[in-house]
């Protein structure tokens, strides 16, 4: 058997390659191998964080009985969907639509032209809860294969040709009448004993408290801010969040946020530092800046890589079991801690809410004595460091990456952590210098300093591009107005046909169909991201075809976003930064303070542009220090008001009365 995953860089897929399947990687060298044997492709879709994924694989993939019957009747397709979001976004479709549910691990039975006919997820090994164990599925397919070829051939061009359609450009808008009843919408999912959206699993609803938040910010709803409040500090105080090391994990699989599945995500810390960092710019909650700030550091701890970048995910699973590394037992408390043992089961309700009489680690109050609790950390972290560490996924992947340099930027000047803008700078350094390549093309992932094969899809153009223009405001730097100028120039070129946004670019591979998905999942929408970016670079650079085009991204979100808001928060989002004006704000001169002000009182995603007298960035053409001091414009299409030096009076401008 021939080891074709020794080379990958993905972590996933380096996990599986001393597996006895004889796995290929996606491509064109399985197809043909496919086509030459004429027999069916098993396509197993998943990432390393995934704890299902390790079951499966355990249970079957490491199974020499089981290898030898997939070896010898299918071509074996190992993907890591975190690299391959396109060729997951299409089976995932599929598998959707053919069983009613989806999740990873992915099971996805393909003709040899990819075209799917049967779908699941994991399958067990042994007979449980009624389930196929995964042989029998294997060989009810190979039979099905050799007896009913035809059928199979049929059922397969028969989702290509209904999945595959191309959506038609979306007409309509989402305008101030949308915004008001997104958030109307919300407000009957809104749980509201505990909570959050709907019921469990619960995930950090992050893109919905965005635009709750900028919705506050316009409209002064206390409904929208009330609902951020009370999701962001049970999220904070209960068991989904770390209470030793900070950082969120995947999400609750309980509805009032006591046991999370422990995986933590780049993606999802990105998202709610951002979050955290906007209530407090709003608020000033002590919580909210408490939870931004270890939320930055644990990015900074434990998901930055040595190039610079940051690491993907941190595994569910230690030593084989989930949690492990998380959970603390009384005994352990009572060993540990001595006399603070009893007050600390107390505060923390450890109640035997895991699993074998262990407890997460809640924090549903403050602590009557703030320097006890330090301590307390600061013994139970040691502990735990003598502990086996949760394996860590340490691609880095541009779009995650492009959330957490937005992220870490506004948090490090609004919070005054200038460490935070440093590592922002660095991890977009990495992206650029190593993702980037000839053309202008942009590679999804690298690990080490090597960047991987795969092309990038929009949601890495996009979220990379507002990244970039982040920086131009929080640094003055204009070279990052022309890359993020660049990299959406090619969006334009290559992610859009007939007036609709694709995922995938033009002079990609080509897929069975091309995916075009305009819902948020667990991280935002390729086609919002894109609004966002786009609508920031016309702000800055006042061009009506970037404009256009900001407008078009958010026309392919007005649907859902009228119907299902829990499913488009981003663009949401964006249309209340539109809403909101969109205003521009121009400052002239080197002042931490005007920055800091502008990022913080303006609506949140409104254009900044930093730069000394005479840049070339279009906002600050033609402006000027006032004086001799350094001054900042707030402007609308370019048409500005008079500038102001101090940061108060700058305050003034954001904050009129109502």
């Amino acid at each position: 058997m021939v080891n074709r995953l020794a080379n990958a860089t993905s972590p996933y897929l380096l996990q599986h390659q001393g597996n006895p399947v004889d796995w290929y990687a996606w491509g064109e060298e399985a197809l043909a191998e496919a086509e030459r044997r004429d027999a069916p492709i098993f396509l197993s879709v998943g990432y390393s964080a995934c704890h299902w994924c390790h079951v499966m694989a355990h249970e079957s993939f490491e199974d020499e009985v089981t290898a030898a019957y997939l070896n010898e009747h299918f071509v074996c397709v190992k993907v890591d969907r975190e690299e391959r979001p396109d060729v997951d976004a299409i089976y995932m479709q599929a598998t959707v639509a053919m069983t009613g549910q989806g999740g990873w691990p992915m099971s996805v039975f393909l003709t040899p032209a990819a075209e799917p006919f049967f779908c699941g997820t994991y399958f067990p090994s042994e007979p449980r809860h009624g389930m196929a164990t995964f042989r029998q599925v294997l060989e009810s397919l190979v039979n099905a294969w050799q007896t009913k070829r035809a059928d199979i051939d049929k059922v397969g061009r028969s989702v290509v040709d209904q999945l595959g359609a191309s959506t038609p450009a979306a007409e309509g808008a989402i305008d101030a009448a949308t915004l008001d009843r997104a958030v109307a919408l919300l407000k009957v999912d809104f749980d509201p004993v505990d909570a959050g959206f709907g019921r469990a699993p619960k995930f950090p609803p992050s893109m919905v408290l965005d635009f709750l938040l900028r919705h506050h910010r316009r409209t002064g709803s206390t409904e929208a801010l009330d609902m951020v409040a009370r999701t962001c500090e049970r999220m904070a105080r209960g068991g989904m969040y770390d209470q030793l090391a900070g950082g969120f994990a995947r999400y609750s699989v309980d509805g009032q946020w006591v046991i999370p599945h422990f995986e933590k995500m780049l993606y999802d810390n990105a998202l709610l530092l951002d979050v955290y960092t906007h209530w407090w710019a709003i608020t000033e909650e002590p919580l909210a800046k408490r939870i931004a700030i270890e939320t930055a550091d644990f990015l900074l701890a434990e998901l930055r890589t040595p190039q610079g970048g940051f690491a993907s995910a941190l595994d569910a699973d230690t030593e084989g079991e989930e949690g492990r590394y998380y959970v603390w037992s009384p005994e352990e408390l009572q060993q540990l801690l001595g006399d603070d043992a009893d007050w600390v089961i107390d505060l923390c309700d450890i109640t035997g809410t895991f699993e074998h009489g262990t407890s997460v680690l809640q924090l549903r109050r403050d602590p009557d004595d703030a320097a006890r609790w330090r301590r307390v950390q600061a013994v139970l972290r040691e502990a735990r460091r003598g502990r086996t560490y949760p394996g860590r996924d340490d691609k880095v992947v541009a779009a995650w990456n492009g959330l957490a340099i937005t992220g870490l930027a506004r948090a490090g000047v609004v919070l005054e952590r200038p460490e935070y803008v440093e590592a922002a700078v660095a991890a977009a350094g990495l992206v650029r210098d190593v993702h980037l390549g000839e053309g202008g093309i942009l590679r999804r992932t690298s690990r080490d300093g090597e960047v991987g094969g795969a092309h990038g899809v929009l949601e890495d153009y996009a979220a990379f591009a507002q990244a970039c223009l982040t920086l131009l405001g929080v640094t003055g730097n204009s070279s990052w107005l022309e890359l993020a100028q660049s990299l959406l120039d090619r969006v334009l070129e290559q992610f859009v046909a007939e007036g609709s946004f694709y995922d995938t670019a033009g002079d990609a591979e080509a897929l069975v169909w091309r995916p075009q998905d305009a819902t948020d999942n667990a991280s935002p929408s390729g086609v919002a991201l894109a609004a966002e970016a786009l609508t920031t670079l016309a702000s800055v650079t006042g061009s009506a075809r970037y404009e256009a085009a900001a407008q078009q991204a958010l026309r392919a979100s007005a649907a859902i976003a009228g119907r299902a808001p829990r499913f488009a928060g981003r663009a949401l989002a964006v249309a209340e930064t539109v809403a909101a004006g969109p205003l521009e704000i121009a400052i002239i001169g080197e002042s931490r303070e005007l920055i800091r002000v502008a990022l913080k009182d303006a609506p949140w995603g409104t254009a900044v542009a930093t730069g000394l007298t005479g840049s070339e960035v279009p906002l600050l053409a033609g402006r000027g220090l006032v004086r001799g001091e350094p001054a900042a414009y707030v402007c609308q299409k370019f048409t500005c008001r008079l500038p102001v030096v101090l940061p108060e009076d700058l305050r003034r401008e954001l904050n009129p009365p109502r």
